[in-house]
C-alpha cells in the first residue's frame, strides 16, 4: 500500500489536467490568503515598522555576517527543530507535524505533475514519503489536539471546545486521515468507498488551503521572521522597544505556588 502511487490510479478516473490545475488553485488560495491576511492584520506594516523604531535604540552595530549567523542560527534552532518550544513532548509532536506535512505535500506535487500515468513507473521512494508523511502528520496532529492543545485543559475546556482558530490543525488532521483512508481503499479496491473518501480528502484540503484567511495556516511564514527579529534585537541592544528593567528587591518572598503549564 504505501509503495503504491495513489494518482497514478486515480488518473484512470480524473485527467491529469485536472489534479494538477487543483494543486496550481491551491498554491493561489494559500498566497492570495496570506497576502489578504497580511493586509487585514497589518501584520507586514507593524513588522517593518516595529524593526525600524527598534533600530533606533540599537546600541550594538551588527554586520552583514552577524545577520546572516543570526538568520541560520534562527533557521536550525527555532524553525528546523523547533527549539522555542520548552516543552520536550510540545517540540516533538510540532517536529512531527510540521516534517510530516512537509513530506506530505512535497511528494503529492511531485507525484500528481510527475507521475500520474499508469504507464509511468512512480519512484518507490515518492508514495512512501507521501504515506509516511501523512502517518506523521496524524501522529503529531492527534497528540497535540487531545493531549498538549493549548488554553484548553488550562481553561477548563474539553478537548471538543472548537474555536475559529483550531481550523487550521483540523483541517490539516481530517485531510491526512482521509488521505490514508482513501489510499488504503482503493489499493485493495473497495468499490465504492474510496470515492466517497477521496471527496472527504478533497473537500478538507480545499478547507485547510482556503481557509488561511480565518485560520493559523500563515503563521508558518510569519513565526519565523518574527523569531529572526527577536534574536536582532536582543543582539543590537534595542530590547524589541521595551524600557530598560525597573530597579526592584532581589526577592518578594515565596509569592503563590502556581500550577506547572501542562501545554507548554
Amino acid at each position: 500500500m504505501i509503495t503504491v502511487n495513489p494518482f497514478s490510479e486515480l488518473a484512470e478516473l480524473i485527467p491529469n489536467i485536472a489534479m494538477q490545475a487543483y494543486v496550481v488553485a491551491m498554491v493561489i488560495l494559500v498566497f492570495g490568503g496570506t497576502m489578504l491576511d497580511m493586509a487585514h492584520k497589518k501584520s507586514a506594516k507593524f513588522f517593518f515598522n516595529n524593526s525600524e523604531k527598534a533600530a533606533k535604540f540599537a546600541t550594538n552595530h551588527l554586520s552583514t555576517g552577524d545577520k546572516t549567523a543570526i538568520a541560520l542560527k534562527t533557521m536550525t534552532e527555532d524553525v528546523l527543530t523547533a527549539g522555542e518550544f520548552c516543552s520536550t513532548k510540545r517540540r516533538i509532536a510540532h517536529l512531527l507535524t510540521m516534517y510530516g506535512f512537509v513530506f506530505f505535500v512535497v511528494a503529492t506535487a511531485i507525484m500528481i505533475f510527475c507521475y500520474t500515468s499508469p504507464a509511468e513507473k512512480t519512484p518507490t521512494i515518492l508514495p512512501l514519503l507521501w504515506h509516511i508523511g501523512a502517518i506523521m502528520l496524524c501522529i503529531g496532529g492527534y497528540w497535540f489536539w487531545f493531549f498538549i492543545r493549548v488554553d484548553v485543559a488550562a481553561e477548563g475546556n474539553k478537548w471538543y471546545h472548537v474555536v475559529r482558530a483550531d481550523l487550521f490543525v483540523l483541517s490539516l488532521l481530517a485531510t491526512a486521515t482521509f488521505a490514508l483512508i482513501w489510499s488504503y481503499l482503493q489499493t485493495y479496491d473497495v468499490s465504492g468507498w474510496e470515492i466517497l473518501f477521496f471527496s472527504l480528502f478533497i473537500l478538507s484540503s480545499t478547507v485547510l488551503f482556503g481557509g488561511v484567511l480565518w485560520s493559523k495556516f500563515a503563521h508558518m511564514f510569519f513565526k519565523p521572521a518574527a523569531a529572526y527579529q527577536k534574536r536582532i534585537t536582543k543582539a543590537d541592544g534595542s530590547r524589541e522597544n521595551l524600557p530598560e528593567p525597573a530597579d526592584r528587591p532581589e526577592q518578594f518572598g515565596p509569592g503563590i505556588k502556581r500550577e506547572a503549564p501542562r501545554h507548554y
